[in-house]
């Protein structure tokens, strides 16, 4: 047995003697906490979680950090940086892809210039373009630093083919590549928060338009060498006295893990390119807890990171939301006021957490295709949980509530969302129904909620919340998860869901495949047709081929996976386009071919005018959905 497999029983065993013991002496969770100083405690419950986590996910590489009171209490690398070679992670020199955690330092330098006067959080951001221009798709609503850094802008989401790259060649200035991928202005600026990616590399660009010196340059002088983080970088690929330290990325297939090229975020680099240690992060976190300097050296004004926690957006002040830029969290009792960001790319996730009131900074980072995410979520909310328990009261469902909860029902999107392009097609699958149950209780996803206050919702048996937003005339809109404010959702029409789409679907290809093998079947009767009655099968063949050949040219293309479709899109895909075109004009062909199946009475019977034209409808339908999930025409980026 491997010694990691031994100490990860004994530690969990250590864990559970622990509580038996405190419940022998009849001590509640709430009146035993594990003492967060006593870094034996921490390894403890840290091995305990991440060690058969990460076996479990084939997470390859990851490291912890914990800092309370300025002082490192814990700080701990797992796994291989270099897995062939059996190189170990090293908390202190080993490089990790934080992803949008990089946005940290985006608003940091913006705020830097903002201190400057050089920039305004509530100018027109087209003030600080010189390259380009934001669509101006609202008029008279322009779009501000502060709608960027709360992610109230108003733009979609996007990121297939062109957000990530692992090719150094298609590396572009940040401006042009800004220019290209310009998403859409779905909403005005400042009703709802939708997360984006591009208005934060947006703002790179201003502040280098404003400072005169290339974003990663501009950190790296008044951010990292301030700080003496000697071992983060924005730049892409990685300088060769950092690439040596750096984890890399591997796919896990075949029971064995395959190297993968480095991640490339440079087209969009102040959203997501950094790369850093977690000592680094531990420099950073000084001097963000600490008025904004470290060691008498500054990056910020106290008041200036006031403004940062304390200014911001909620759609409901009950939950929390956004900073400027920082993202409010829930972990933790009232008054712990966690705050900081997460970070994902195609192969890394981490978290970067902190409270004022506890100084303390919690950094991790996980990787692994696909398994990143498992440690991930598993570790970060247990620590807190751990070290810092929310106490979660009883609470009665209220007994009418069955009776009134209807207006609440329904399936939910995010507004981080694509809406334009071909990528919209998977807001269709990631819906998040709603429904009332006979115990007065909400069914939100998978768990169950009760009402605590009007348009206010506690999961049963824990503090996650959840607050519904209304319009004016009472009808239910949308809600927020608070402590996860960047992910706002909208109440979907019914067109829009799963649920309605699916079954038509399903009878599309059913219907399809019938005509195919009436046609074989009957190819006899068929060479017997003439006229508008052969005119009629033909039409019904060819919408049925054409669709078909769409979904397995589509799928095939899409069988990539997610990592890829990131990278590109990749020409199979590209074809299949070409089919929803063909399938509209057949679905055309055969509307006038059903017209004239009526008008002529041709067909064998009545019944089989109307199975035609069951089928005539179907293929309509298509044409709908090709045309609202923007699957017609080649829209993507790319």
């Amino acid at each position: 047995m491997k010694i990691s497999s031994v100490f990860s029983r004994f530690s969990q065993w250590h864990r559970h003697f622990l509580w038996l013991l405190f419940a022998f002496c009849g001590l509640t969770r709430a009146e035993f906490v594990p003492d967060i100083n006593n870094p034996q405690v921490v390894e403890a419950f840290v091995d305990g979680v991440v060690i058969p986590s990460m076996k479990e996910h084939h997470s390859p590489s990851g490291v912890v950090m914990i800092m309370k009171d300025n002082q490192i209490i814990f700080a701990k690398g797992y796994g291989f940086i270099d897995v062939q070679k059996r190189i170990a992670v090293d908390p202190y020199t080993s490089l990790f892809r934080p992803g949008s955690i990089s946005k940290l330092f985006t608003w940091v330098s913006v705020m830097q210039q903002v201190e400057q006067g050089k920039l305004d959080l509530d100018t027109d951001v087209n003030q600080y373009l010189t390259q380009f221009k934001v669509k101006d798709s609202w008029p008279g609503q322009p779009v501000t630093l502060r709608h960027i850094m709360t992610h109230t802008a108003g733009f979609e989401d996007g990121g297939l083919g062109y957000l990530i790259t692992d090719d150094p060649a298609r590396i572009m200035p940040l401006a042009e590549s800004l220019e290209k991928y310009q998403p859409a202005r779905v909403n005005p600026p400042g009703e709802h928060i939708a997360y984006s990616n591009w208005a934060t590399a947006l703002a790179g660009l201003m502040v280098q338009n404003v400072s005169g010196v290339p974003f990663n340059q501009y950190v790296q002088q008044h951010i990292f060498d301030v700080l003496g983080m000697q071992s983060s970088t924005f730049d892409e690929p990685l300088p060769a006295d950092l690439d040596k330290n750096m984890a890399k990325v591997y796919r896990y297939e075949a029971d064995s893990y395959v190297p993968m090229k480095y991640e490339i975020v440079s087209n969009f680099g102040p959203a997501g390119a950094l790369a850093t240690t977690a000592s680094d992060m531990s420099l950073f976190a000084r001097a963000i807890l600490n008025g904004g300097a470290w060691q008498g050296q500054r990056i910020l004004q106290a008041a200036t990171l006031d403004k940062m926690l304390n200014e911001g957006f909620s759609h409901d002040p009950r939950a929390r939301a956004m900073g400027l830029g920082f993202l409010l969290r829930r972990f933790g009792p009232d008054g712990f006021d966690n705050f900081g960001h997460d970070g994902g790319t195609s192969a890394f996730a981490s978290h970067f957490g902190m409270s004022k009131k506890e100084n303390l900074m919690l950094f991790t980072s996980f990787s692994g295709i696909p398994g990143y995410h498992g440690p991930h979520y598993e570790f970060v909310r247990a620590f807190y949980d751990e070290f810092f328990p929310h106490p979660v009261k009883p609470i009665t469902p209220p007994a009418d509530f069955a009776e009134r909860g209807q207006k609440y029902a329904g399936t939910y999107h995010t507004w981080r969302n694509n809406f334009t392009q071909l990528e919209a097609l998977l807001g269709m699958f990631a819906g998040s129904k709603v429904a009332v149950m006979p115990d007065n209780t909400l069914m939100i996803g998978d768990s169950r909620y009760v009402e605590e206050a009007p348009n206010l919702f506690r999961k049963v048996d824990d503090y996650d919340r959840i607050a519904f937003q209304q319009d004016k005339d009472g009808n239910i809109t949308g809600y927020m998860i608070d402590g996860l404010g960047v992910m706002q959702f909208y109440k979907a029409p019914f067109y829009e869901t799963l649920g309605f789409n699916a079954p038509l679907l399903a009878l599309c290809l059913l219907a399809f495949l019938l005509v195919v093998v009436r046609f074989i079947y009957q190819f006899s009767s068929y060479r017997a047709c003439t006229g508008a009655e052969k005119n009629a099968w033909r039409a019904s063949l060819a919408v049925a081929v054409s669709n078909f050949l769409f979904l397995i040219t589509f799928l095939l293309g899409a069988s990539v996976g997610m990592t890829q479709l990131l990278y590109g899109i990749p020409a199979l895909l590209k074809f299949s386009l070409i089919f929803p075109i063909l399938a509209v004009f057949a679905s055309l062909w055969m509307l006038y071919a059903c017209s004239n199946v009526w008008r002529l009475k041709l067909l064998k019977s009545s019944w089989a005018r109307v199975r035609y034209s069951l089928v005539c409808a179907l293929a309509l339908y298509l044409v709908w959905f090709y045309s609202y999930w923007n699957v017609l025409g080649f829209q993507y980026f790319s």
